[in-house]
């Protein structure tokens, strides 16, 4: 019984060695929203609607296919490690970088054109149009998305999370900095949360790829290869199958 108890000791251990970074990495990331509406909250109800309503519709549905677009990675990479294939891992994460920017191209009609979605949705005039607006600042977090989502995977196929935990949860406090500066000091206003929430997506982006190209990944990291464009029909629809099971996940659970 006592070698039970220790087996499954350290089993979980293990588990929340990987899971309890994983999980603060989303949280923060999720938390970068979560501040620009308590500094728009200030600027007014309607202005705090509009960005709620943006976050949560538009930006909420990108946010979540972008995601299941990138998890199929984690079987690949899985499947890769499993195999001794660790050169792999960098030619996955380039197509996932492919597809998932071929999937933003996709989705930047809804932020161009989300007031009238918005309306159809039967979203109030004045909301629609101020939310219409905000969606538009913040087309470049789309393609945040795509570039961030595969590099989370790569690192965690290789138990390289608490890097990107840091990373995240340093980019949140300096998230709340900007917009306390821009938002409340300066008087910038929504375009002002707008582009704060821009920049702190790609700063995130930015740690991540300069912990990848820093040489700490020499078997799986060889550089940028013209292999990512092969086989891009069936990793694609590899990609379209997580992001469909993530968002039948999501919508059960709400």
């Amino acid at each position: 019984m006592s070698r039970l108890l220790s087996k499954i000791r350290e089993e979980s251990k293990q588990t929340w060695s990987l899971a309890g970074p994983a999980i603060l990495t989303g949280t923060f990331q999720f938390s970068i929203a979560t501040v620009t509406a308590a500094f728009v909250g200030r600027l007014g109800a309607l202005q705090l609607s509009a960005v709620s309503v943006a976050q949560g519709v538009i930006a909420g549905f990108a946010y979540g296919a972008m995601l299941g677009m990138g998890s199929a990675l984690e079987t690949l990479c899985g499947q890769a490690v499993g195999a001794g294939q660790f050169h792999m891992l960098g030619i996955y994460m380039q197509r996932s970088w492919v597809i998932s920017a071929a999937t933003a191209i996709v989705l930047t009609p809804l932020y161009v054109f989300a007031t009238p979605i918005l309306r159809l949705l039967h979203q109030s005039e004045d909301i629609s149009e101020v939310a219409g607006k905000y969606c538009g600042w913040i087309v470049p977090q789309l393609y945040a998305y795509a570039v961030n989502f595969p590099l989370q995977k790569f690192f965690q196929s290789q138990s390289k999370v608490w890097v990107v935990t840091l990373v995240s949860g340093a980019v949140l406090g300096v998230h709340a900095l900007l917009n306390w500066v821009f938002v409340s000091k300066l008087g910038h206003g929504l375009l002002g949360a707008a582009m704060v929430e821009n920049v702190s997506w790609w700063l995130i982006n930015l740690a991540q790829m300069i912990y990848l190209l820093a040489g700490f990944f020499p078997e799986s990291w060889r550089g940028f290869s013209l292999s990512a464009f092969q086989n891009l029909g069936a990793f694609g629809k590899l990609s379209l199958a997580s992001a469909i099971m993530l968002w039948w996940v999501l919508q059960s659970e709400f």
